[in-house]
């Protein structure tokens, strides 16, 4: 079974109200230690739907918790923002998040984007315009309400973590600090469509996840009679969003807007980002730690796509760290938050596939200030199959990337990898001694290479592994880049044929424990599949060795790690996070059952498929089909409506060639159909 990045989430807010035992570990007593400690519970009240008018007479549609009193001695409020169905699609997950910020004197609000879940109007796009307006306009409608201080703060994974960062980019005056989790601040390159340059498997997954979404209906609880014009409005306005993704193949305006890299200046308000290190999204701590200037923290800890209090093996008592953060920004009281360093880390002693289901082993560690001043590259140079201290006096390596290479690390989120073994045997492997003793890395790996390519469009995959002396490979992290886009993401440029260039491959931001007796590999390959789509022909690559190498982050260990405050809960039951068994050779065949939720608050039964196939034959990078179908059901008494999105991409050296299909079904009776088929150019893709 595979999941999409926001389906995940979605199932792992279904486990909030799940019966798994919990038991708080020793670090509770880090709360007398930090010398600050959450208030008294206290009642609060939940209203299910009100409006948030906006200027042009739309209507928003927002869930509220207002704790008791607040009329009399008003309180700040947090809002989430997204187009997850407040009312029957994360609804346990954003319950579970009120009951971590309404006793404590924070009131919450979710908030659905127009043209989602209960909001009138349509969805055209991630992160528009009119959404981004809006969400500043929720701002302030928030921050006049009478139970209100004035003071506004935004929170979210994912989506909701990326407009955080988007609107906070707008700086409405009563936004006075957020908390973004699971995020990117570079739409093309930190998000699901491209991965360094190329095209990806996501793009296309997760757009038809997205369509459903867009297409999905109103409920007439909420939205009243007028709910099936509303809906069909909804389906009539539903773009071919995976033509519109795949026609950007390069860092355009396009994907800049709403990217906050490209000028973090323009975020004025306190920062708080959170990661996991098994979430693809991790890099983006980093980067916001190293590039904005306002008061900021960051914590990466041991799980993938997953707010930090959500159930896995090891999780945080989040309420404790996160009042701590609204008290000091929203409420002008002194927590102590901001004394403290500036990232938090978990460092890992082993991979996860070396240990799943159980906790993944490790500590966590401190850095006052981001990039961390201690920590110093390492420096290793390729030879013949070698990692080594000095570079090598000559010689070059040539790999052929008629090889299909990725089937141990088959998903972007949120599958955990398998023993690279098997895609290491069809790679260029380099291998550094048996380390002497531990070697501990945080920070983001880079491998520097000298290369040439016989076609104008090749790529260049490099995996950085454990080697452990049993023989086995574990993947520590990974990055790719699409060799056209070597000097700019904006402007990509056709390799000349036989020509060397000195490219850099970032890998993705990391913490690790390299173990005494272990050796440090990478792993080099023409691509990763079914990771990313297949280059147009069959490229040979040539490596220079005298002027390729690949650069750790080390980090010594310091005498003292600075005390843990947050405090940490130790599940019983096992983490969410899926695998996926590709099949033998060059295919997968994956569909997931039909799965239902009974959501009783509300009486509505939630229904779920998918299904899709990847396929390729080796040597032939055209054959590639990329399939997925996709549908969502909803039922409550004689109201049953269904949406269904699909797509098939293939291709020729040349380009892409796309079918998107939408239907909608009321009871048994299609009431919506509509195929686009698109051809599109491959630039230098």
């Amino acid at each position: 079974m595979t999941m999409n990045r926001r389906e995940f989430a979605a199932a792992a807010g279904a486990l909030v109200a799940g019966t798994m035992a919990l038991r708080p570990s020793h670090a509770a007593s880090a709360l007398s230690r930090a010398g600050w400690a959450l208030p008294a519970k206290k009642p609060f009240q939940v209203i299910e739907n009100a409006w948030i008018p906006l200027p042009d007479g739309t209507r928003l549609g927002v869930r509220l918790w207002i704790p008791e009193g607040a009329e009399q001695r008003p309180v700040p409020v947090v809002f989430e923002y997204l187009p997850y169905r407040k009312r029957d699609g994360v609804r346990k997950r954003d319950d579970a998040t009120a009951q971590n910020l309404a006793p404590f004197g924070v009131a919450f609000a979710r908030v659905d984007i127009r043209g989602t879940g209960d909001s009138q109007g349509v969805m055209t796009d991630e992160y528009g315009e009119l959404e981004l307006s809006d969400g500043v306009e929720c701002v302030a409608w928030l921050a006049a309400q009478p139970w209100c201080n004035g003071s506004v703060g935004m929170r979210g994974i994912s989506w909701g973590g990326i407009n955080s960062l988007q609107i906070a980019a707008r700086a409405p005056p009563a936004l006075k600090a957020i908390m973004p989790m699971g995020c990117v601040d570079n739409r093309f390159l930190g998000d699901a469509h491209y991965i360094g340059g190329a095209l990806a498997t996501e793009n296309f997954k997760w757009g038809s996840y997205f369509k459903v979404y867009m297409g999905a209906p109103p409920d007439p609880k909420i939205s009243g009679a007028d709910w099936e014009s509303q809906w069909r409005e909804r389906l009539d306005a539903t773009p071919a969003i995976l033509q519109r993704w795949t026609s950007h193949q390069r860092y355009d305006e396009y994907w800049r807007r709403g990217s906050i890299a490209a000028d973090y200046s323009r975020i004025k308000c306190p920062v708080y980002v959170v990661g996991g290190w098994l979430d693809p999204y991790s890099n983006v701590v980093g980067s916001l730690l190293a590039g904005l200037e306002v008061p900021r923290k960051g914590l990466i800890g041991p799980w993938g796509h997953l707010m930090p209090n959500l159930p896995a093996p090891l999780s945080l008592d989040w309420a404790y760290e996160e009042i701590r953060w609204w008290h000091h920004w929203l409420q002008g009281v002194d927590t102590g938050i901001m004394d403290e360093p500036m990232l938090r880390a978990y460092m890992p002693y082993r991979t996860l596939s070396e240990v799943y289901p159980a906790e993944l082993p490790g500590r966590w560690v401190a850095e006052a200030s981001w990039p961390a001043p201690e920590t110093h590259p390492l420096v290793l140079h390729l030879g013949v199959g070698t990692l080594e201290a000095a570079p090598a006096a000559h010689g070059s390596l040539t790999y052929v990337g008629d090889k299909i290479v990725g089937l141990c690390k088959p998903q972007w989120m949120p599958s955990r990898p398998d023993d690279q073994t098997p895609d290491d045997a069809r790679s260029l492997v380099f291998d550094s001694k048996p380390l002497e003793s531990d070697r501990e890395i945080l920070g983001y790996p880079r491998a520097h290479v000298r290369i040439s390519s016989n076609v104008p469009v090749a790529k260049l995959a490099v995996r950085l592994t454990e080697l452990t002396p049993d023989g086995k490979s574990w993947l520590v992290s990974y990055g790719l880049l699409n060799l056209t886009h070597r000097d700019s993401h904006e402007h990509p440029a056709a390799l000349e044929p036989s020509e060397f260039y000195e490219v850099e491959v970032p890998l993705y931001m990391v913490a690790h424990r390299f173990k005494k007796g272990s050796r440090i590999r990478a792993a080099v390959s023409e691509s990763l599949w079914p990771l990313v789509w297949p280059s147009p022909r069959i490229a040979t690559l040539t490596i220079d060795l005298r002027r390729s190498s690949l650069t750790l982050p080390l980090r010594p260990a310091p005498p003292r790690e600075a005390p843990f405050p947050i405090p940490v809960i130790r599940s019983l039951g096992s983490s969410p996070y899926t695998h996926t068994d590709m099949g033998p050779g060059s295919e997968a065949h994956l569909k997931s059952p039909l799965q239902s939720t009974s959501i009783a608050e509300v009486g509505t039964v939630v229904s779920t498929q998918s299904s899709q196939d990847l396929s390729i034959r080796e040597g032939d990078p055209n054959s590639g089909v990329w399939t997925q179908e996709n549908m969502t059901a909803w039922k409550r008494g004689d109201w049953d409506c269904a949406v269904t999105a699909s797509f098939e991409l293939t291709s020729t050296a040349e380009e892409f060639r796309l079918r998107e299909v939408l239907q909608a079904r009321q009871g048994d009776r299609e009431i919506f159909k509509r195929e686009q088929v698109s051809t599109i150019k491959r630039e230098l893709l």
